[in-house]
C-alpha cells in the first residue's frame, strides 16, 4: 500500500475534500448541511481542513469549525474516511495540531438500525485510536413554531434579569452541586469549581445573544430556583442553559425553566429552537418531552 500525504487543504481545495462522499447514516449530513471553505462561500477554514491522500486520492478527511473571530476549533464537526482506511483515518487525527471535542450526530434510535450503527463503531473506534475518549450521550430537539405545541406557562415562579455577573455567577455555582451535566462534572473532577465555572460561561458569552436575556427564577416567597438562558448559536436560536439549585430539585421546576425559556425566545422571533441534554439527565430529558421538544437527532461526544 502506498505511502500517505497527509495535509490541510489551500484556498479553493473544497472539491478535493468533499470528493470524499460524506456518511449519509451519521455526521452532519443528517442536519443538511454540506461543506465548504470560507474562499468557497461555507464556513470551514483551509488551515482547519486536512485530509489523507493515497496516490492523490482523499482516503480520509477532517474539519475543525468555530465561529469567525475565534482563535482556536470549537468542534470537529466532518470526520469520515474510505472503506478499510481506518488506520489513515488515525494517522490524520494525530497529524493535525488541532484539538477540539468530536460530537457524532447520528439518527433517533441508531442503535435499532445496522447502517448508523456500523458507521457510529468505526468512527468512535478511530477517535478513540487517536485518543480521544467518550464522555456522554447526547437527545438533540428542534421546537417549530406551527408543529409542536407552545407549552403554556405554569405561573409558579417569578423571573429577573441578574445584571450583577457577580451574582449570577454565585447563582450559577450552587447549581454545580451536583450536576448530572457531564461536560461540568468533567470539569469539575478535574480543575474544580472556579475552572467548571469560567468554562461554561465562556460557553454563554460564546453565544451572539446577549447576555441580558439571562433569567434567574424565584419561588414567590422570594427563594432561588434556578437560572434559564435563552439564546441564539451562530445557527439559531437555542436553549442555552436550564438548571435548578440542589435544594429545589425533584420539585419539576426544570419544566417550568423551559416552558418560560421557550416563551422568552417566541417572543423575541423565534420559529425554530435547538436543545439538547445528556440522555442520563433524565429530569431534563421529561422537561423535554413534557414540553413537546421532538428528538430529532442524537449526539455522542468526544474528548
Amino acid at each position: 500500500m502506498s505511502d500517505l500525504v497527509l495535509r490541510s487543504l489551500t484556498a479553493g481545495e473544497s472539491p478535493l475534500f468533499t470528493s470524499l462522499p460524506a456518511s449519509a447514516e451519521v455526521g452532519r449530513a443528517l442536519l443538511g448541511q454540506d461543506f465548504a471553505t470560507l474562499d468557497a462561500g461555507g464556513e470551514y477554514r483551509p488551515e482547519w481542513s486536512w485530509v489523507a491522500l493515497r496516490d492523490g486520492v482523499v482516503v480520509a478527511r477532517a474539519a475543525w469549525w468555530a465561529k469567525p473571530g475565534d482563535a482556536e476549533p470549537v468542534a470537529l464537526d466532518w470526520f469520515d474516511f474510505a472503506d478499510g482506511e481506518e488506520a489513515a483515518a488515525v494517522e490524520l487525527l494525530r497529524a493535525a495540531p488541532l484539538f477540539a471535542e468530536y460530537g457524532i450526530v447520528l439518527p433517533s434510535g441508531w442503535r435499532e438500525h445496522p447502517a448508523p450503527r456500523a458507521a457510529y463503531e468505526a468512527r468512535a473506534a478511530a477517535a478513540e485510536a487517536a485518543g480521544m475518549r467518550k464522555l456522554v450521550e447526547r437527545y438533540r430537539y428542534t421546537w417549530t413554531a406551527g408543529e409542536d405545541p407552545l407549552p403554556e406557562r405554569t405561573g409558579r415562579l417569578v423571573y429577573r434579569p441578574e445584571p450583577d455577573d457577580g451574582a449570577f455567577r454565585a447563582v450559577m455555582a450552587r447549581i454545580m452541586t451536583g450536576t448530572l451535566d457531564a461536560h461540568d462534572r468533567m470539569n469539575l473532577d478535574a480543575h474544580g469549581l472556579d475552572t467548571a465555572l469560567d468554562e461554561t460561561l465562556a460557553v454563554l458569552d460564546w453565544m451572539p445573544s446577549p447576555n441580558d436575556w439571562r433569567r434567574v427564577a424565584y419561588t414567590p416567597q422570594g427563594e432561588v430556583v434556578g437560572v434559564h438562558i435563552p439564546a441564539r448559536n451562530p445557527a439559531m436560536a437555542c436553549i442555552g442553559f436550564i438548571a435548578v439549585v440542589p435544594e429545589q430539585r425533584g420539585r419539576g421546576y426544570a419544566y417550568d425553566l423551559l416552558v418560560e425559556c421557550t416563551h422568552d425566545l417566541v417572543e423575541r422571533g423565534a420559529d425554530r429552537i435547538a436543545a439538547a441534554t445528556d440522555q442520563p439527565n433524565f429530569p431534563m430529558a421529561r422537561a423535554f418531552a413534557r414540553a413537546g421538544y421532538p428528538i430529532t437527532q442524537e449526539r455522542v461526544d468526544f474528548v
